[in-house]
């Protein structure tokens, strides 16, 4: 992988977080850093302090953009990609409520992570508080799939033979699951919607949304187990 995969990675988690919708799953760039520092050819600590300062830098650009005069245009942005205000707003209360303190559960909840950011920003977080937040949701997220990245990446280089195949199609297995799953689960909420009545929308979009913010096997996981939901409440 490299010093070049690594700035590979690096920037696109940087645009993907300041808003950008880059149709690649940002866990999955992680737990292919993971499999590289596994392998040997990425240094462990400082490829995860890289990424980790990258998605805080490129997080709070977003945050900043949708308080001031990108706002209108990064909602819009947002909302094709099935981030509408509609699912923004039940969460921005929540955040409002909670500060710092509820960005970093935000951040660090599959489902509804990639929603935390404009949340925070309808709700007026504080820029410190949310910064805050923003860092140690975001370690705790990334720490916990670069470290899963490292365990499936022994395995694999061995099989292998080599980073390179072996990074590709684990990512690559990982994405098809994550993109099965997400539709399944989004087919349940449905269900349960209408079961209880409830005018739940969960379309297409939005299970892509969510796709391209998590799709590895602990993240749909816990998508499974409606965390997201209780986590908004």
């Amino acid at each position: 992988m490299g010093d070049l995969g690594l700035a590979a990675i690096v920037g696109l988690l940087l645009v993907k977080e300041a808003g950008l919708p880059i149709p690649i799953p940002g866990d999955l760039l992680v737990l292919g850093a993971g499999i590289g520092a596994a392998s040997g050819s990425l240094e462990p600590v400082s490829t995860l302090a890289l990424i980790v300062v990258a998605t805080v830098l490129g997080g709070t650009v977003q945050f900043f953009g949708l308080r001031g005069a990108l706002r209108r245009r990064l909602l819009a942005l947002l909302a094709r990609v099935g981030i509408s205000e509609a699912r923004i707003e039940p969460l921005a209360s929540t955040v409002r409520r909670r500060g710092g303190a509820g960005v970093a559960v935000a951040r660090m909840t599959p489902g509804i992570r990639i929603v935390a950011i404009p949340a925070a920003a309808i709700a007026a977080v504080a820029p410190g508080s949310f910064v805050a937040g923003l860092a140690i949701g975001n370690t705790v997220f990334i720490g916990g799939h670069f470290a899963l990245g490292a365990l499936l990446g022994a395995p694999a280089v061995a099989i292998a033979g080599s980073v390179g195949p072996a990074t590709v199609a684990v990512v690559g297995v990982l994405a098809a699951v994550g993109a099965v799953g997400w539709f399944l689960i989004g087919r349940r909420r449905r269900a349960e919607g209408q079961r209880r009545g409830l005018a739940l929308e969960f379309e297409a979009v939005e299970r892509g949304a969510d796709w391209t913010d998590a799709a590895c096997p602990a993240c749909l996981a816990l998508g499974a187990l409606g965390l997201s939901e209780r986590v908004s409440e």
